[in-house]
């Protein structure tokens, strides 16, 4: 009797998240022949871009923000708007024909030998030679534990609840963070009727124009990534007083921290999308950081106290990473990945992370550089990408 001896199962790489960069990581992946399953949580890919609010456009260019394998289209314009966004990563999956399994939230991920085990609703149970996290840079909203917030009486919403301008027309509303992301929410309301706008500031941000002459921001992010920080302070102390008006006399002065600097401790520049006009004409007031809430009120740094009708909190996101690998040691004291990109950490070989940045050169960007890098790396460990050169070398 001849006896067949069986191959053993090759389990596929799972990617966690239905964003830019698990899509970007699994294409590249299939591109070099490795099985990838994308596990989404939500019930379509790209779920932030879905809920971020209207207004948004890509702050980077349509050129340099395209994933591996698909440009965005010339019709989406230089500066993308958030649902050609969506309409993109949505064609993007179907293109490259992407195994996505969306409604699967993975919970939890332990090493198994020289395997992966994941734990996902359902009571699901799944197998992997590797994994990639791709659950995002702004993943759960966050919100300061102000003393008297569960007691505040008036309205207060996360900035990822804002969509439009229309429910506060005519209202006092308070935007808290200066953040791009605050910042642009300030201008939009000031554009779109509300009573009036305060926006609280606790670190005054670095803000650019996004072109200078034509010359987008990001490519000047891109020149000067890699140069040392002191220089990139200097260049952009002076590139700040050439191209943005001195807001000081509106409680905006100049920070007195370097741009590099800055970034480097995690904050990027603000991209000037209407706030410094809104600012300069009045429409957008700065006030103090929030430093409390008692009744009704508002209470800022400097003691003042103010009553609007709503409060949005732009106060950024957190990665959320503790319960799904907190237990495996490659988290840093804030919770983000200890390594990113083809790097793994040394204790977790295998287990790859990427979108967990905020890189001045544009996000898109490198997360289309991190997906191929990724992609090489296991296809290497794999032995795909040797099987396939030598097979391109046969034919």
């Amino acid at each position: 009797m001849a006896t067949t001896h069986l191959e053993p199962p090759v389990h596929p790489v799972y990617v966690i998240g239905g964003g830019p960069g698990g899509l970007a990581v699994a294409a590249a992946l299939r591109s070099r022949g490795v099985r990838a399953v994308v596990l989404e949580k939500s019930d379509a890919v790209g779920a932030s871009w879905r809920a971020h609010y209207d207004r948004l456009r890509l702050h980077t260019t349509r050129r340099l923000s395209a994933l591996p394998g698909l440009r965005i289209p010339r019709s989406s314009g230089r500066w993308v708007a958030r649902a050609d966004v969506v309409r993109y990563l949505e064609e993007y999956a179907e293109k490259h024909e992407l195994d996505v399994v969306t409604g699967v939230e993975v919970l939890r991920v332990e090493r198994a030998g020289e395997e992966w085990v994941l734990h996902a609703t359902g009571g699901r149970r799944l197998i992997a030679r590797a994994v990639v996290v791709a659950t995002g840079y702004n993943h759960t909203p966050h919100v300061p534990e102000w003393p008297g917030r569960d007691a505040y009486k008036g309205e207060l919403s996360h900035a990822r609840a804002y969509r439009n301008p229309e429910p506060y027309a005519g209202k006092d509303v308070l935007v808290v963070g200066i953040g791009n992301t605050g910042a642009e929410i300030a201008a939009d309301l000031a554009e779109g009727g509300a009573a009036r706008v305060r926006l609280a500031v606790r670190t005054v941000p670095h803000i650019v124009r996004r072109t200078t002459a034509g010359w987008p921001a990001q490519r000047s992010g891109i020149l000067i990534r890699r140069l040392p920080a002191a220089l990139v302070d200097r260049l952009g102390a002076v590139l700040a007083r050439v191209a943005t008006p001195d807001l000081t006399a509106y409680g905006l002065p100049r920070p007195d921290t370097g741009l590099a600097t800055r970034q480097r401790e995690g904050a990027v520049p603000v991209q000037d999308v209407g706030l410094i006009d809104a600012v300069r004409a009045g429409k957008v007031e700065i006030v103090a950081a929030v430093e409390a809430f008692e009744g009704g009120e508002v209470v800022l740094a400097d003691g003042t106290r103010i009553a609007p009708d709503a409060v949005i909190a732009a106060t950024g996101y957190r990665r959320a990473l503790e319960p799904l690998l907190g237990h495996l040691d490659v988290l840093d004291g804030q919770g983000r990945p200890v390594v990113h990109g083809a790097r793994c950490p040394r204790e977790a070989p295998g287990l790859y992370f990427t979108g967990f940045t905020n890189p001045i050169s544009g996000m898109l960007r490198e997360l289309a550089i991190d997906a191929e890098r990724i992609a090489r790396r296991i296809a290497r460990r794999t032995g795909r990408g040797t099987a396939r050169r030598t097979a391109r070398r046969r034919k």
